[in-house]
């Protein structure tokens, strides 16, 4: 028998095994280890929804024993498959807290933030699932610095921060386009985007900061009264400088060359 019609026919093995009448008969049973060897096959059928709901009280009716820890680590795992990554992500984190040092910690680790990580929204909204997602998987590097799934972790890790730098870049763009409105939101411009920079300094994000930091000033210097005009512009200068050392071969040279040359006729009145 090839390899090919082998696979098929467990699959099709697999699948009868977990029909929808014995799915039935399992909601109705009391019998943990019935629940559990059908969770089993259920998932290996990729039925998880159904291995998640087999999985129900299973590990309670175990207590403490070592299948207690297989049913709950299955369950989480067959909720992160099902792509319900917050549910997969608590029960990860019951299992860690019953079985700190079960059989499937490190991978109990890894998913419940990995799965925080692929459940991260979108920048212009609520970040709190990024926060925890970064949390979770810096728990992970912490506890298993060893681990073959340490690169995976730190890569998802430093995409959550650019999605937090890009929600701060988003924020300081909005404050700059408001430009005197109700006050000076150049200023609030800058303090966001220093503060972003501050946090994370290796995003890819840091060179628009930094540009914005620049027009801002530059901004804020031509709406400034007489007086400070050439203060400001002073400090336009100083902040063309530390953008060009840091990005000489930027691509927004232009504009930082047209703002340094008006600068540099104001500042030298």
């Amino acid at each position: 028998m090839s390899k090919i019609v082998h696979i098929l026919l467990s699959i099709i093995a697999s699948a009868a095994l977990v029909s929808c009448g014995e799915y039935q008969k399992v909601l109705k049973s009391t019998d943990p280890d019935y629940r559990l060897d059908y969770a089993k096959r259920a998932f290996e059928a990729k039925r998880y929804t159904q291995a998640a709901t087999a999985l129900e009280n299973v590990p309670t009716a175990f207590r403490n024993s070592e299948k207690a820890e297989e049913a709950l680590y299955l369950m989480a795992l067959a909720n992160y498959e099902n792509q319900d990554y917050e549910t997969s992500g608590n029960t990860f984190k019951l299992y860690n807290q019953r079985f700190p040092k079960g059989k499937y910690a490190e991978l109990a680790r890894f998913y419940a933030g990995y799965g925080y990580y692929l459940d991260s929204p979108d920048p212009q909204l609520d970040q709190t699932g990024t926060y925890k997602a970064i949390e979770e998987l810096q728990a992970f590097l912490d506890l298993f610095p060893r681990s073959d799934k340490v690169s995976i972790a730190q890569n998802a890790i430093f995409e959550l921060q650019d999605k937090l730098t890009l929600k701060q870049l988003e924020n300081a763009q909005l404050y700059y386009n408001l430009g005197t409105y109700m006050g000076n939101n150049y200023e609030s411009a800058i303090i966001v985007a220093r503060n972003a920079i501050k946090d994370y300094p290796y995003s890819k994000y840091k060179e628009d900061l930094e540009l914005l930091i620049l027009k801002a000033k530059y901004q804020e210097a031509r709406e400034s009264v007489v007086e400070k005009k050439a203060e400001r512009y002073a400090e336009v200068i100083d902040e063309y400088y530390s953008f060009i050392n840091n990005y000489p071969d930027t691509p927004n040279r232009k504009e930082a060359d047209n703002i340094f040359a008006i600068a540099s006729r104001y500042a030298a009145k």
